[in-house]
């Protein structure tokens, strides 16, 4: 997400803060450049002119131009204005704490995800709060709404109401919160019905659902892909609803990233969750800081050390560190590595949530390289024998190319493996004779991994390094492993 504008303002910061002495002209080109790039990811023209001038008012001060790192400051005021306008430094997640069953009505134009957003949601809620939830959809006008809801709760294992057939929105509501307090549920979710566009029709039928619910929350769900158009869509509804908060969905796909960047101002509501993909996890809790801090090539460590820790299996892990204790890291260890890797997103999400890693990031992308090179090599260790995986040095010429033949790929590619396999195993006995990992969380430069307990402080390799590529084993931060860079480059 926020790619290209990422890259546009990555390039006129390089340019500050690779010069030693700035004038109030330097600042001023920036910021034109700055406008230029945010007009061109479809922030609104209100909301670029805002930033536009705070920024530029703070940056040419004196204690800015004449501070010893003037580029570094301006790039500082940024990232804090970023921030503001994407909603403050404290993220606001739901309001859960009120008398159940506590509504959420979810509004939305059709076909902006709101449907698949509820049941995203509801699976947050009895993942993330542990509380009982209740579906209903109230649309009655798009064919198979009803149904769509339902398949999806048994999906994410949250109950729905029972359809009836020719029941209106208003009664559909009336009898939710009735079955509601008999399933003694904590939370109703209301997936009204949407329209093509904005109608009073829409805007009746969802008042008077509000009148019925009382909803403690309103969530509008807007598509990011639509960039200004759903900015128009959220100023459209916050005049006649009373919305409490946004939900991005698609923000996977939105390389400008001009709808997350002036929601915020045009509703004065918060952005309250983000859909990041097709799954039905795929729903994360929108954080002003560490958006602003991926738009500036920052990275995201901690969203990254989330989603290792809802990953990696707390077992899995210990089980890895005890055997990285006695010096051992066989094939299956590094099949673990790759599969949890696999699983946090792929190498493209990995190294866009590190920082330092926007040269290899882009790399990857200009060679063309997706994540199917991670299955290769999954293909490679599978096809091999127990006994080979355990001890990789039974693998002969003859026995190398039953392996390529069974994974469908090269004898090259399995020798490239086999190598990495080494540096890497090579890389463990090190770290053992240096006293050991002190906890797998190094790796994440403190976070700390479930099971592990804390980080005993940075990894040997940096914090740039890419998680299931060495722990610690000295990866050069600002690119891949060269055997793995081969491998990318030749798929």
């Amino acid at each position: 997400m926020f790619d290209s504008l990422s890259d546009r303002l990555g390039g006129v910061f390089d340019k500050l803060r690779g010069r030693g002495a700035l004038s109030e002209q330097d600042v001023r080109n920036a910021m034109r450049e700055v406008r230029i790039a945010l007009l061109e990811a479809d922030v609104a023209l209100p909301v670029v002119r805002r930033f536009v001038d705070t920024v530029t008012e703070k940056a040419i001060g004196s204690e800015v131009l004449k501070s010893v790192t003037p580029g570094q400051q301006v790039v500082k005021i940024v990232s804090d204005e970023l921030v503001e306008m994407l909603g403050g430094e404290e993220t606001e997640g739901l309001v859960l704490e009120a008398k159940p069953p506590v509504v959420i009505m979810m509004v939305g134009l059709q076909g902006s995800g709101k449907t698949t957003t509820t049941a995203k949601l509801a699976k947050f809620i009895k993942e993330k709060h542990g509380r009982k939830s209740l579906m209903a959809s109230l649309d009655v006008n798009r064919p198979a709404a009803q149904e769509q809801l339902a398949v999806l709760g048994e999906q994410v294992e949250v109950a729905t109401l029972p359809i009836i057939e020719g029941q209106q929105p208003v009664d559909i509501a009336r009898r939710a919160m009735e079955s509601a307090k008999l399933q003694a549920a904590d939370v109703l979710l209301l997936d009204t019905a949407g329209r093509l566009h904005v109608d009073e029709a829409l805007m009746a039928e969802m008042k008077t659902v509000a009148g019925v619910s009382a909803p403690t929350e309103v969530l509008l769900v807007v598509d990011s892909l639509t960039g200004q158009d759903a900015v128009n869509v959220a100023k459209s509804f916050t005049e006649e609803v009373p919305l409490t908060g946004v939900v991005l969905t698609r923000m996977d796909g939105d390389a400008r990233g001009g709808a997350a960047l002036s929601m915020r101002h045009v509703t004065g509501k918060p952005i309250k969750f983000a859909g990041t993909g097709e799954k039905l996890d795929a729903l994360e809790a929108f954080h002003p800081k560490r958006v602003a801090d991926r738009i500036l090539g920052m990275g995201d460590v901690v969203s990254l050390v989330e989603k290792a820790a809802q990953t990696i299996k707390e077992e899995d892990a210990e089980a890895l560190a005890k055997r990285m204790a006695k010096g051992k890291f066989d094939l299956n260890d590094l099949r673990m590595q790759l599969n949890q890797m696999n699983q946090m997103g792929g190498l493209g999400m990995l190294a866009g949530m590190l920082p330092g890693m926007k040269k290899a990031k882009a790399a990857m992308a200009q060679s063309g390289v997706d994540d199917k090179v991670l299955v290769h090599m999954d293909a490679i260790i599978g096809s091999m024998t127990p006994k080979e995986r355990e001890n990789p040095a039974l693998l002969n010429a003859k026995r190398k190319r039953r392996v390529a033949g069974g994974s469908g790929t090269a004898v090259q590619d399995v020798n490239r493996l086999l190598k990495m396999h080494k540096e890497m195993s090579r890389a463990m006995k090190q770290i053992k004779k240096m006293g050991g990992l002190k906890g797998l969380g190094a790796l994440f430069g403190g976070g700390g991994m479930p099971g592990l307990g804390g980080a005993g402080g940075p990894p040997a390799g940096g914090a740039g390094q890419l998680p299931g590529l060495g722990a610690g084993a000295g990866v050069d931060p600002d690119t891949l492993p060269p055997d793995l860079r081969d491998m990318l480059k030749k798929k």
